[in-house]
């Protein structure tokens, strides 16, 4: 079997802030001269979307081209961009509204509060056959808490550690208190309506999950999965890898979904999946590539590092087929070395101080952003 490589995109959050690490709300101003950046309820982040694509070598520039034309705004003004996925150096005890006129917003800050302002990575990957799609979702939601892992970047909030990998996953209020592994588009659409009506969501859009069908026109006209679990992933090629990962997984659930989705080759019931999906998003905000998580085909513990080798090892071949092995290195550098909010709390487990850190985080961030010298890269082969 022949298969092509999905459309995807990317919803990408980002902090404003001084180079020093604290948070500076801009978002309204820079929607002003820059239309392609979207305004959050507090203005401290903004958020861009790329345009749909299939190609790899492509995203990469789709993903740092808005990024590099922020941050020339920005540094007319003495700010920067700011890593990670929490108010680390800001104040998570005030909203700071972009607009005060907003009803929505009014009801985004007496609900939640500051549990929302937050920077993520929502990745989108185009499926539009509603049967291929419930079967991913079910497939990404049990296995969302291993990509979660990879990308953890949220030990800080308001310069004190959490104790937690992905802070952000554990305080964002998850949207209703459950949600199901749907059967197919029916049972969304029948749920999405229940719902709206219970007042459990305030419209169609009102869906915080780890992962939910996506479309023009929800919850009727669908034609991507959106997994939102991910903290900020700055580092575009760890970006890339995540995503190849979890297409190659999707593309792999398309060839053998008897093998592959939860429904056909679980032996846990819908409800127990949901239970086991969430706790382990859970555990992996926590602990991340350290947590003990629970195998969706059995139940069975497994830690997540060794989790993800397997993961990894059973894509190898698609992806050599597929010519995406090469994407799929920065992974290995995570599962070696750890992932960004692992490193910041070994930074400081070795003397420097939160501060410290996360500064070096923010020059980090802006490194990444550089052009390749093609000469160069050639070069080194």
């Amino acid at each position: 079997m022949i298969q092509k490589l999905r459309l995807k995109g990317f919803e990408v959050e980002l902090f404003t802030g001084r180079s020093s690490g604290e948070n500076v709300g801009v978002a309204e101003l820079v929607k002003q001269d820059l239309t392609e950046f979207c305004v959050e309820p507090d203005h401290r982040n903004l958020e861009y979307i790329t345009n749909p694509e299939s190609d790899y070598g492509k995203l990469k520039e789709a993903l740092l081209a808005p990024r590099r034309r922020l941050r020339t705004w920005l540094a007319e003004r003495n700010l920067t961009l700011l890593p990670g996925s929490t108010l680390t150096l800001g104040d998570a005890t005030q909203f700071e509204r972009s607009n005060p006129n907003d009803p929505y917003h009014d009801l985004i800050e007496a609900t939640y509060g500051t549990t929302v302002v937050t920077a993520s990575i929502h990745i989108n990957l185009g499926i539009s056959e509603p049967a291929d799609l419930f079967a991913a979702l079910r497939l990404v939601r049990c296995e969302a808490a291993l990509l979660l892992a990879l990308s953890a970047s949220s030990p800080f909030l308001n310069r004190q550690i959490t104790g937690a990998h992905s802070q952000r996953w554990l305080q964002f209020p998850l949207t209703p208190k459950q949600v199901p592994l749907f059967r197919d588009l029916e049972h969304f659409v029948e749920w999405t309506d229940t719902q709206l009506m219970e007042g459990r969501m305030h419209n169609v859009r009102h869906l915080w999950t780890s992962v939910r069908p996506n479309g023009p026109q929800r919850p009727f006209d669908l034609n991507r999965l959106e997994l939102r679990i991910c903290d900020l992933v700055t580092n575009p090629d760890l970006l890339l890898a995540i995503t190849a990962l979890m297409e190659l997984r999707v593309l792999m659930l398309l060839r053998e979904p008897n093998q592959l989705d939860p429904f056909k080759a679980s032996d846990l019931s819908a409800d127990q999946l949901m239970v086991l999906s969430d706790t382990n998003d859970a555990t992996a905000a926590r602990h991340s590539l350290d947590a003990q998580l629970r195998d969706w085909r059995d139940g069975r513990q497994r830690l997540c590092r060794n989790w993800l080798r397997d993961m990894i090892n059973d894509v190898m071949p698609l992806a050599h087929e597929l010519e995406l092995t090469s994407y799929l290195l920065p992974l290995e550098s995570v599962l070696a070395e750890g992932n960004q909010a692992m490193r910041w709390l070994k930074g400081i487990e070795n003397g420097r101080s939160l501060e410290e850190e996360f500064r070096t985080g923010i020059l980090e961030m802006e490194q990444e952003e550089q052009p390749i010298d093609r000469s160069l890269a050639d070069a080194l082969g």
